[in-house]
């Protein structure tokens, strides 16, 4: 019986791959934050989200369930351009604030 599939009784939980993403996400804007000058922080903060972007692809599609692909990768997605939008606001803050 080849070529016959059988639904997954017990699926895999996949709230931890769109949390991974979140925590990625902030890693990359604090080293984004403390590496990268001021001038060119939001292009490089644009080049981590785009990173984000393609983990959330790759771990979506290794847990191997097309139910809520799409879902799934908008959710990290979003959640890592809201991390990223937070750090960035705390550098951008911590610059507008004199010494």
């Amino acid at each position: 019986m080849r070529g016959v599939t059988v639904p997954e009784l017990a699926p895999r939980r996949t709230l931890g791959g769109i949390i991974a993403v979140w925590i990625v996400a902030a890693v990359v804007g604090i080293l984004v934050g403390i590496v990268v000058g001021p001038d060119a922080r939001a292009a490089w903060l644009a080049v981590g989200l785009g990173g984000c972007l393609l983990l959330a692809f790759a771990i979506q599609l290794g847990y191997g369930r097309s139910q809520g692909f799409t879902e799934r990768v908008a959710a990290s997605v979003v959640g890592a351009l809201v991390v990223m939008g937070v750090i960035s606001l705390g550098f951008g803050l911590a610059a507008v604030i004199p010494d």
